[in-house]
């Protein structure tokens, strides 16, 4: 039968190891005399009582005197172990505690040093850098839930005013009521595109499940012939070189990437603008890169660009068309970041953006 005992606390462990030392030495200490005495006894037939008066109550003093310091001993023993693990342990308990009292609300604060160089302020400090990750993940995702609400708001309450305005005209013709129901079909149609922008975020965050090899320049060779038209109608000249590209990863998740990127290339573009695709093999895998005309975008603010719902200056990361909302690129570093991709983003000098993605093979 297995009897599990209970665990020690840290404090008891350290206070028996600290006062095993400090009792071995004063037994030692204690014992010295008595084997002295025991040494000088003589070995042959017992001498006369007369003789030698005295000599065994004075032995049995010194035993029970070495047995009461042995005992004292024992005590400060345990005293001196219980202090200098106490002292040991200090700063220990100071981060517990503190780390203990952090939650979601006051991620701000930090545990600071602890006093010496040594293992403690190293925990300390990574724990600091551990809470000030959090700290940004945490405000991260109340911008994004708080612009995710407001983006899925702003169609809702423009539905509904198209529909009040259609109701409350009671002799409105039928024309008015399709045209009515067209707006609100749009509304929804944005609605759509939303969620799925959103759940395509949330999917390329989560990291990669399936592995496929595949060649990424035949997903660009279709994003690009699927796109010509609407290039034309903006006025906007497509360049393709595409040469083999191998990569390992979820096909529809990469083709999300290449979509996104050729679709934000073009909508952040100017008319009379180019955008150049181009796929190629490198020495860890395949890479993709996309290049586009469009308006100057500060070098300090690219990195701005991959933040969902994000702002460049006072202006918000969308087209007027309103067929974006901010989640673009996002999703692209999120897709990026699930295969183990690197992903390169520069702003050119006389306008637009160079993006180079680049995937490992295996």
């Amino acid at each position: 039968m297995h009897v599990r005992l209970p665990r020690r606390s840290l404090h008891v462990q350290l206070t028996l190891l600290y006062a095993v030392p400090f009792l071995i030495s004063g037994v030692v200490l204690l014992a010295i005399p008595l084997l002295g005495n025991k040494q000088a006894t003589p070995a042959g037939p017992v001498a006369d009582p007369v003789g030698v008066p005295g000599d065994g109550g004075h032995l049995d003093r010194q035993f029970t005197t070495s047995a009461w310091a042995i005992a004292g001993m024992v005590v400060v023993s345990l005293l001196l172990g219980w202090f200098v693990a106490g002292r040991f342990l200090r700063p220990l308990r100071t981060i517990t505690a503190t780390a203990r009292e952090i939650s979601a609300s006051d991620l701000h604060r930090r545990l600071g040093r602890t006093g010496l160089h040594d293992e403690f302020t190293d925990l300390a400090e990574t724990l600091d850098d551990l809470f000030q990750r959090l700290q940004a993940a945490f405000e991260s995702q109340r911008h994004f839930v708080a612009n995710a609400s407001h983006e899925l708001r702003t169609p809702l309450t423009a539905e509904r005013t198209v529909l009040q305005v259609a109701l409350a005209d009671p002799d409105a013709p039928a024309e008015t009521l399709r045209s009515a129901c067209h707006e609100v079909l749009a509304l929804n149609d944005q609605q759509e595109r939303l969620i799925e922008a959103l759940l395509t975020l949330a999917h390329g965050e989560q990291g990669l499940h399936p592995h496929t090899q595949l060649d990424v320049a035949d997903t660009a060779a279709e994003v690009v012939a699927a796109r010509h038209q609407d290039a034309g109608r903006r006025g906007i000249r497509i360049h393709a070189a595409l040469d083999r590209a191998p990569a390992t990863g979820d096909p529809d998740l990469i083709e999300r990437l290449v979509v996104n990127l050729v679709d934000n290339a073009m909508r952040h573009n100017a008319p009379g603008g180019w955008v150049e695709i181009s796929t190629t093999t490198t020495a860890t895998g395949g890479a993709i890169r996309v290049s586009n005309s469009g308006p100057v975008v500060p070098p300090g603010e690219v990195d701005a660009l991959f933040q969902p719902f994000r702002q460049v200056g006072n202006r918000r990361i969308r087209h007027p068309d309103g067929h974006g909302h901010g989640l673009g690129l996002a999703i692209v570093r999120a897709i990026a970041e699930s295969h183990g991709a690197t992903l390169d983003a520069r702003a050119r000098a006389t306008g637009g953006l160079d993006i180079e993605i680049g995937f490992p093979g295996e």
